[in-house]
């Protein structure tokens, strides 16, 4: 039986009069919600449709490399706990994107939420110019500033693609 996600997403604009930091996490918030809303009311087989074969692009997929993405700056980087992948394996780098018959959007979404909510808890603790206690895979360390913005990038970038795979799926547009 395939089941309809009907949750809410809270979205709310960004402020146009906050400082650096508030617009920053601001608008990171309002693009995880809007990459949130667009799965939306989509039922399992609806939310791993392939964006135009053969690209595995789905908003499944999407979401489990958002997971990835936020482990990956927040975790790895800024904190320095070098705890790895989530889905992704040295074999598979994109096994994020890679579904098998057992991945979820149940359990990506609860793992992408918990990603966001240990991001959150990493960063309040730190300045816009602290730089992270980890390394990044090319060599180079990033301050929590140029992290938030990256993120923005990122989840703009693939809010993008959820845009267009979710109208393929229903005709649903809009941000």
């Amino acid at each position: 039986m395939t089941t309809e996600r009907t949750e809410t997403v809270p979205r709310v604009d960004p402020s146009t009069t906050s400082g650096e930091r508030e617009a920053l996490e601001q608008w990171l918030d309002f693009h995880r919600a809007t990459l949130a809303m667009k799965c939306e009311g989509l039922d399992e087989a609806q939310l791993r449709t392939l964006s135009a074969p053969p690209s595995e692009l789905s908003l499944l997929g999407l979401v489990r490399h958002m997971a990835e993405v936020e482990n990956g700056w927040f975790r790895n980087v800024l904190a320095g706990e070098k705890a790895g992948w989530i889905y992704s394996t040295e074999e598979d780098r994109d096994r994020d994107f890679h579904l098998t018959d057992e991945d979820t959007y149940e359990e990506a979404h609860a793992t992408w939420q918990a990603a966001i909510a240990h991001a959150r808890a990493v960063a309040a603790t730190r300045g816009l110019d602290d730089l992270g206690e980890g390394e990044h895979h090319s060599g180079r360390r990033f301050n929590l500033r140029w992290i938030y913005l990256h993120m923005i990038e990122e989840y703009a970038r693939h809010n993008g693609h959820a845009d267009l795979v979710r109208e393929r799926i229903d005709g649903a547009t809009g941000d």
